[in-house]
């Protein structure tokens, strides 16, 4: 039996995350039960439980005797709960954020992504807090400098996230 591999890279605060999922090569979804997606994301059977009643995953469908079955991409968005919580986000804010993204997109790997690019923009954000004060103990002179090396690159960035928005930058 062959097994493919299929790899979407995440990044979270600067890190790359690999997310590694099996793909049948027959193009049929592939099914787990609770202890294999267990085994496979590293998450105690009993977090999917929880993750489930929590509406974070939810089974792909019941086999006949019962059992619930998860798919790969629940097996994907499993180890990107993971990820977040690593990177400190309440259960609740990883909600919001998947919920968030499964209206924009069905698509797994488009939604990898903008969750990525949200947590990404979340931490600029925070680090731009953290520094504000510091830059307003900066000499007029220091301050002058920092605009200049840092406003191209920043109008670069705006513009860029308009674009992807589907908005002008210009009006």
């Amino acid at each position: 039996m062959t097994v493919w591999f299929e790899f979407s890279i995440i990044k979270i605060n600067g890190k790359k995350h690999i997310i590694e999922s099996e793909v049948n090569p027959d193009g049929e979804m592939k099914l787990y039960r609770i202890g294999e997606l267990a085994r496979l994301s590293a998450v105690s059977p009993r977090t999917i439980d929880y993750y489930t009643k929590l509406g974070l995953i939810q089974p792909e469908t019941r086999s006949e005797t019962n059992y619930r079955l998860y798919s790969d991409e629940t097996l994907t968005r499993l180890k990107r709960i993971e990820i977040m919580k690593r990177e400190k986000y309440t259960l609740e804010e990883i909600k919001q954020s998947l919920s968030q993204w499964s209206k924009v997109s069905d698509d797994e790997f488009m939604a990898n992504k903008l969750t990525s690019l949200q947590i990404h923009l979340q931490q600029l954000e925070k680090e731009v807090k953290e520094i504000s004060p510091l830059l307003e103990k900066l000499k007029p002179s220091q301050a002058k400098r920092f605009h200049k090396i840092l406003t191209p690159q920043t109008a670069a960035c705006i513009e860029a996230l308009l674009l992807l928005l589907g908005k002008s930058p210009l009006g």
